[in-house]
């Protein structure tokens, strides 16, 4: 398969792309630490299936440091020891908020509960809009076939420049 269409190449997906760049600066300003957000990007990305998202948050990973335990850990997060409780809130979030369409009911009370446990507001909604964004450019890049494998790590950090 082919990618079938570049949405910063057209003028409209660019201005609306840019939009999206700005969201994604604010979650990385409000105080969750970069591996969490990494790591709920991640799992996201490999419950949508979409290659280019888990190649570039695995990637940004070990470019951080993150020990590949973790990394390959995450598409079985609950049947490990590496993950903090806190991390496992986040990763549950991100697993109820991205599955609804899987016959899912949304988040769960246990898993809203043990998210406001462990995050205060600002972390709490910068949580809920980090997976929404995810699953919204996990759509995107599915639709239009962006492969995964040529990512470079660093690559959004000029995100919203």
């Amino acid at each position: 398969m082919e990618p079938r269409f570049d949405l910063n190449a057209n003028a409209l997906g660019a201005k609306i792309g840019k939009r999206f760049d700005h969201t994604s600066v604010a979650i990385m300003q409000s105080g969750l630490p970069k591996s969490l957000v990494e790591l709920v990007e991640l799992r996201a990305s490999q419950l949508n299936g979409c290659g280019f998202c888990v190649d570039a948050h695995a990637k940004e990973l070990a470019a951080a440091g993150e020990p590949a335990v973790r990394i390959n850990l995450v598409a079985a997060w609950r049947e490990s020891t590496v993950f903090t409780e806190a991390e496992q809130a986040a990763l549950a979030l991100a697993e109820e908020g991205t599955r609804m369409a899987d016959a899912h009911h949304g988040v769960s009370d246990a898993t809203w509960a043990l998210v406001r446990k462990h995050y205060d507001d600002d972390q709490t909604a910068a949580l809920v809009y980090l997976v929404a964004m995810i699953n919204a450019a996990n759509r995107l890049l599915v639709i239009t076939r962006t492969k995964g494998g040529s990512y470079q790590a660093g690559t959004f950090d000029a995100a919203g420049d």
